[in-house]
């Protein structure tokens, strides 16, 4: 069946199935009258058309699911206690899901859904029922183990890889036009029943949850619920429309459910793969919304849109001619309406390409070409950083790593390369010595540290009620902390 006779037969299905439905209801309340009988007469042709789409539904899950995973993780979290997070970290098991988007084993899901990760398995869907003979249920071919590239904490995404090729994927569109009131289908694993579908529509293709959040989302009232994060949710032609991220509720699926849309997903994949880390552009300015108040107190030319609120001394945007008070009306001659699209365009501008904006300033129009910068985002937290080795140290309650290449960069520190950082807290003993995550610890007990093995055998010959004394830097200060070893 063709895309477009698929869809209108979906929705004109629907819409039938209501009107009968609604006529059957009144029959019983009130005289039958020529409308309803003509509804009546046609009962068999409301059963194709609910065939019909029951068909469509069906053709599009068995399409998409081969390349729905779950990823079930391991390893150390933030704690909480009293509903807040504190700075401990403790054990911890994750399930989500996660897309197959190239048959080698590259797979997209969300980065909160594999943070603290020690170990990440990835369990491939099992063959469908009708698949052919000599496939078997899941085994342990499809249990693999995953290593994890890289992650982009603002976008919550990030990318795996297992060992395997020849797997059944999904396709990124960056072009894929998402509509309000669609039909899509979010899968994944909620409460870890894995290969799970539900089904909604598209609520709003651009929702700003946070005036300071430059992140937009799909929202859908597709059920969402603990383990869909990371799945795909998915229009009737399988296309995929956004990864499942976050729910407003904490209690239940009430309706406000969020995906990351498809373009940004596919811009940080294809950033990910190549550089282990996420480039975007920056210009040196920032924007926000129109009201109608703002518009009225600064005599706008219109009162929605997006404005240029800032721009840096000797920036990029202030070379380019930009003004505070310009409105801007395209970028890349894709039409701004608000500032959710200002900020889109900017997320998926090229790094190597000028970007092109055009303005309204009072009443004149005009165009500015400027030259982009490569924004390099800081990794948030040193727990980012794919593939670190986090050691434990028991007596003391902490996660210890060595100051090596990919943690220096991090860090603001200038003094020596000499000793090892506190890379994450857990309870336990000794947790109230002082100590926090971020500090380096230079020296115990007047011995300069060079490694995380170095420092583990001292603590090793540290018995209980003996006095310590460890020197650490913080914030770029020295100090010394003290304390009785419990």
């Amino acid at each position: 069946m063709h895309t477009m006779t698929k869809l209108q037969g979906i929705k004109f299905g629907i819409a039938y199935l209501l009107v009968a439905t609604y006529a059957c209801a009144q029959s019983t309340a009130a005289p039958v009258d020529a409308d309803v009988v003509a509804v009546k007469s046609k009962s068999p042709r409301t059963s194709e058309l609910l065939r019909a789409l029951d068909d469509s539904l069906e053709t599009v899950v068995a399409r998409v699911s081969p390349a729905v995973v779950q990823i079930v993780v391991a390893g150390y979290g933030p704690s909480e206690e009293h509903g807040h997070t504190t700075a401990r970290i403790v054990r911890q098991h994750a399930i989500g899901a996660g897309i197959i988007v190239d048959p080698d084993g590259y797979i997209m899901t969300n980065a909160h859904v594999v943070e603290g990760a020690q170990r990440i398995r990835v369990i491939l869907p099992p063959p469908l029922a009708d698949s052919a003979p000599g496939l078997q249920p899941i085994h342990a071919g499809q249990i693999l183990e995953a290593n994890l590239l890289g992650t982009h904490k603002q976008s919550d995404l990030a990318l795996l890889k297992v060992e395997a090729t020849h797997l059944p994927t999904v396709s990124l569109r960056s072009d894929l036009r998402v509509h309000q009131g669609e039909l899509v289908f979010a899968m994944g694993s909620p409460e870890g029943l894995r290969n799970s579908v539900s089904m909604g529509v598209v609520s709003s293709v651009a929702r700003q949850l946070d005036s300071d959040d430059p992140m937009v989302y799909v929202q859908t009232d597709a059920a969402l619920n603990p383990g869909n994060s990371g799945g795909p949710l998915v229009d009737i032609d399988g296309n995929v429309v956004g990864i499942n991220t976050l729910k407003l509720s904490e209690s239940g699926s009430e309706g406000l459910g969020f995906a990351i849309p498809a373009a940004l997903v596919n811009f940080d994949y294809q950033n990910l793969r190549k550089y282990g880390h996420v480039q975007r552009v920056a210009i040196g300015a920032e924007a926000q919304n129109i009201t109608p108040k703002l518009a009225a107190g600064l005599g706008l030319a219109r009162s929605w849109g997006a404005i240029i609120s800032d721009t840096l001394p000797e920036g990029a945007a202030e070379a380019a001619g930009l003004k505070v008070g310009d409105i801007v009306l395209a970028i890349d001659d894709r039409p701004i309406l608000s500032l959710p699209d200002f900020t889109r365009a900017l997320y998926l501008h090229p790094v190597d390409q000028v970007l092109k904006i055009d303005a309204l300033r009072g009443t004149s129009q005009m165009s500015f070409n400027v030259a982009v910068k490569v924004y390099h985002e800081k990794i948030d937290a040193v727990a980012d950083v794919p593939g670190l080795k986090r050691t434990l140290i028991r007596k003391l309650s902490i996660f210890v790593t060595d100051l090596d290449d990919r943690v220096k960069p991090l860090l603001s520190s200038n003094r020596s390369d000499s000793g090892i950082l506190v890379a994450a807290q857990t309870a336990g003993p000794n947790a109230d010595a002082g100590l926090e995550t971020g500090d380096i610890i230079r020296a115990i007990d007047r011995t300069p540290l060079q490694s995380v093995s170095q420092f583990q055998a001292i603590v090793r010959d540290v018995q209980s009620g003996d006095p310590v004394v460890l020197q650490i830097e913080r914030s770029g200060t020295l100090q010394y902390l003290a304390f009785e070893m419990d």
